[in-house]
């Protein structure tokens, strides 16, 4: 599917008349002309906020997105358009961080979009937050692409680095047996160290439970946090009546003292 006509026409209700003319010159570039407007783009382009949650794609945000930024990702998308797929992996073999962002938020709106995967589950290894951001945040290609494996890699990184999961798209829905099992693991290894884990990431069990997942959660209805007992809830709930704890994880996403006993 085609989605540069779509998301030029939101970049056309920000941009003032100076870069509305730029970034039409532009578009009509050959893939070796649009690989430079790509660079150039803050040259011309202002970091004028869009903080859309766009409906273009599901589970694609624009939220925090600026001028400059979506503009980049239209000029990505114009070059897969125009098979220009040379210039597209320059880009990311030389790109610096903000350029890198741009490029793995574009990638769901590419259109051939798997020709990446490679150049996705690398960002999921970046020591770069961003960048690893750009593509497991309110960004759905994780979802539609990613293995099984690539996918717990990224929600356990996140989860390791007290990031916040729920900005994953189809966070849920993707869960899987082998998630929770390396869940209950990894709360085993935190207790034994006196300390304790995100209490949202529980939401990812309860599809799942076993001997050993069924002791978490009764040994989390048992804590002295609120926190902990909520969350043993919820997941109890869940159990007893699938999707009946839509939207009610919402208290648990806020930031927490993972590393305090």
């Amino acid at each position: 599917m085609i989605y540069s006509s779509a998301i030029l026409e939101e970049i056309l209700r920000f941009a003032n008349p100076t870069e509305t003319v730029w970034i039409t010159s532009k578009s009509k570039g050959i893939a070796k002309e649009l690989a430079l407007a790509f660079v150039m783009t803050p040259r011309f382009i202002s970091k004028t906020p869009i903080n859309n949650r766009t409906n273009i794609i599901n589970g694609w945000s624009w939220q925090n997105y600026t001028l400059e930024k979506l503009v980049r990702i239209y000029i990505v998308c114009l070059l897969s358009e125009k098979d220009g797929t040379d210039q597209l992996n320059l880009l990311f073999d030389t790109a610096e961080i903000n350029e890198a962002v741009a490029l793995h938020s574009a990638l769901p709106a590419l259109k051939n979009p798997t020709q990446f995967l490679l150049r996705a589950t690398d960002a999921v290894r970046s020591n770069m937050g961003s960048v690893f951001e750009s593509i497991a945040f309110e960004n759905p290609y994780p979802s539609l692409y990613f293995s099984e494996l690539a996918w717990n890699q990224m929600v356990l990184k996140c989860i390791f680095n007290d990031k916040a999961i729920h900005r994953i798209y189809d966070l849920e829905n993707r869960s899987n047996q082998a998630l929770a099992d390396t869940l209950s693991d990894f709360a085993h290894e935190r207790w034994a160290a006196g300390r304790r884990v995100p209490s949202q990431v529980w939401r990812l069990v309860p599809q799942f439970m076993n001997e050993n997942l069924l002791s978490d959660i009764n040994k989390l209805a048992q804590s002295d946090n609120p926190r902990d007992v909520l969350a043993a809830q919820l997941v109890n709930k869940e159990i007893a009546q699938p999707g009946s704890t839509k939207g009610q994880w919402k208290e648990l996403e806020l930031p927490e003292p993972i590393y305090q006993a």
